[in-house]
């Protein structure tokens, strides 16, 4: 039997290993992770994309660097990508979560319909589990959050030291999207640096901007063919009428000892507010939270499958807008690295060594898919879950907390090249078979999007362009 609460040591202990120092925590013992962990999509810890990163918050793998080995290669500059780090539930959750409370303790019997031997964590959230989030927590970001960052600053300048370092500070291009929750994890990515440098006066110097990280709100196209066309989503409708998501009901409904009824499609909110508060307990208090027992893996799967069908019909591949709201940001990019790779006179000032733009996963997301990424030969649908089980588009692995999309740029004897890494982990062009092909190979790879890729146009006058991809 588990323990909601772990003892007050080992806390102590785990509060002091996220302090941001390189004290070694290999005596803690680290609480159980949750059966159901790698599932949460959007709302996943990014330790579940780098387990190795729970036993070192520190690790870092130079071999993930891969110009030729056969060719002399410096880094000249880096753009980073980076989502916010984890954060309390929106409003809008948060109210779920109010709801399914009053729900249970109201309607759910004492131990439910399950046996008494398997009930003790129903009886946990009846009688010991606190409702602890208020409306005034509204998605800001949490302490974990403030860690994702600094440890990723951490991280980042151990890998590229010549580029993240003191010496280069003022010439660091920071920019947020104008959310709280980016602000605050911008502001942490330059705790962690400043650590690094072992400053105590601790300057922040970014700058707020939401046409380039919150693109899609100045999209009319997408604003109005995707974000309020109620039929842009109708894969995601049909899948929460659909018999996956009804045995998921039926089976939380049998576990808490609800009567069916009480979890119908209409409030299937229900569901996704209990199985996120296993992942929101996880990701601020590294709690493994008695609302997990209510789902089992192929609970969990259905239920990411559920999220990354919304993702892909919002913010992806499934209607072509979605990703062309990105032009700003991908030509943003592209600017950024021609000006570092271009040969320059003596006289001449130097490029910006690094460029660090922290949005949302729905600021990555249209990105890579504009890019060619994660895109499965057969597109997710209401009625093909089975066929899916091998996707290569799972929120929980492309975005989850902290997620980064890693420009790295080099010097070589043959001419400037680039790499690609995703959560620091490499991934190659489309089409391209090196880790770090030629710069040159990578802008012909993107030419047609290089000369298009025109925001007005394609936002506010490109006929059909909200409509669904049907390239699919």
């Amino acid at each position: 039997m588990f323990s909601v609460l772990p003892p007050t040591n080992t806390l102590v202990l785990a509060a002091l290993c996220l302090v941001l120092t390189r004290l070694s925590c290999s005596s803690v013992s680290v609480p159980d992770i949750p059966h159901i962990a790698a599932y949460f999509g959007t709302k996943t810890r990014y330790e579940e994309v780098n387990p190795h990163l729970l036993r070192d918050v520190f690790s870092v793998n130079s071999s993930i660097l891969k110009p030729p080995p056969n060719e002399r290669c410096t880094p000249v500059h880096l753009t980073a990508i980076i989502r916010h780090g984890s954060r309390y539930p929106t409003v809008k959750n948060i109210r779920r979560i109010h709801k399914l409370s009053e729900l249970v303790r109201r309607e759910a019997p004492p131990g439910g319909a399950s046996s008494a031997g398997s009930a003790a964590w129903l009886q946990d959230i009846q009688n010991r589990w606190e409702n602890w989030y208020t409306e005034d927590m509204d998605g800001q970001l949490v302490m974990k959050g403030r860690e994702d960052l600094r440890q990723l600053a951490v991280r980042l300048s151990s890998l590229f030291p010549s580029l993240l370092s003191e010496e280069n500070m003022r010439r660091i291009s920071l920019r947020s999207s104008s959310k709280h929750r980016c602000v605050s994890s911008v502001e942490a990515f330059q705790d962690g640096l400043q650590q690094v440098w072992s400053r105590q006066d601790v300057q922040y110097s970014h700058q707020v901007d939401d046409e380039l990280m919150r693109f899609f709100e100045r999209c009319r196209g997408y604003v109005e063919g995707v974000e309020n066309n109620r039929t842009a989503l109708l894969e995601v409708e049909k899948f929460k009428h659909g018999m996956e998501m009804e045995a998921v009901r039926r089976r939380m409904a049998e576990r808490l000892g609800l009567p069916h009824h009480r979890l119908t499609p209409g409030n299937t909110d229900l569901v996704e507010a209990a199985f996120f508060l296993c992942s929101y307990e996880l990701s601020i208090k590294s709690l493994y939270s008695p609302w997990c027992f209510l789902f089992d893996e192929n609970d969990a799967k259905v239920l990411e499958y559920k999220s990354d069908l919304k993702q892909f019909w919002k913010r992806s591949h499934g209607h072509v807008i979605s990703s062309l709201s990105s032009c700003p940001l991908f030509h943003h990019v592209f600017r950024t690295l021609d000006k570092a790779g271009r040969p320059r006179r003596s006289t001449e000032a130097s490029p910006e060594p690094a460029s660090i733009l922290v949005g949302h996963a729905e600021t990555l997301l249209p990105l890579l898919s504009l890019l060619g990424l994660y895109k499965d030969q057969t597109s997710p649908t209401a009625d093909n879950y089975h066929s899916q089980h091998s996707r290569s588009f799972r929120t929980s692995l492309i975005v989850p907390y902290a997620a980064n999309l890693l420009f790295v740029l080099y010097d070589c004897q043959r001419g400037p090249r680039l790499q690609m890494l995703i959560n620091e982990s490499p991934v190659r062009f489309p089409g391209l078979m090196e880790d770090a092909p030629l710069y040159r190979d990578v802008r012909a790879t993107y030419r047609h999007l290089l000369d298009g890729c025109d925001f007005h146009r394609e936002c506010e006058g490109r006929p059909g362009g909200r409509g669904p991809n049907t390239e699919l």
